[in-house]
């Protein structure tokens, strides 16, 4: 299997602490911090991803709003920047503990934060970089096994 996700959510998940829109929106993504936690690979996408499924069905859901398309753009420029190579829709990758670190480091620098200027979480994700992330919920496998090299 493999978590599908947009662009801004590959920041999202580098400071989720388990907080969110609604509650089925939160365990959802709680779900998929596990995933991603157990090494499971991500495929970016445009668009609406596995994070906004509960999201879609609400009246008003900003998921398809262009300001989000542009914070997807401005966040996939800054991953492929602190990672030293091209993702756009359907790059596959994995987060092992260097790619998990160094992402991480880039946000908490603000390196990796231009994306989220408007987004209204921001607060909430500079708090938890600078707690150093020791709330976040997704992790780097622990077990070597799980992780595969990028298709």
């Amino acid at each position: 299997m493999t978590v599908r996700l947009r662009g801004h959510h590959l920041l999202c998940l580098l400071t989720f602490v388990g907080e969110g829109y609604t509650p089925s929106f939160t365990r959802n993504y709680v779900g998929i911090a596990k995933r991603l936690s157990a090494g499971e690979s991500i495929t970016v996408v445009d668009g609406p991803d596995d994070i906004c499924a509960p999201m879609l069905c609400e009246a008003g859901a900003h998921c398809r709003e262009d300001s989000i398309t542009r914070r997807d753009s401005l966040a996939l420029a800054a991953v492929a920047d602190v990672l030293d190579r091209s993702i756009g829709s359907g790059s596959v990758l994995v987060l092992d503990a260097d790619r998990l670190r160094r992402l991480r480091s880039a946000f908490a620098e603000g390196r990796a934060a231009a994306a989220c200027a408007e987004c209204e979480w921001a607060g909430l994700c500079r708090s938890v970089a600078d707690g150093g992330f020791g709330n976040a919920l997704v992790h780097a496998a622990e077990d070597p096994s799980l992780l595969r090299e990028e298709l």
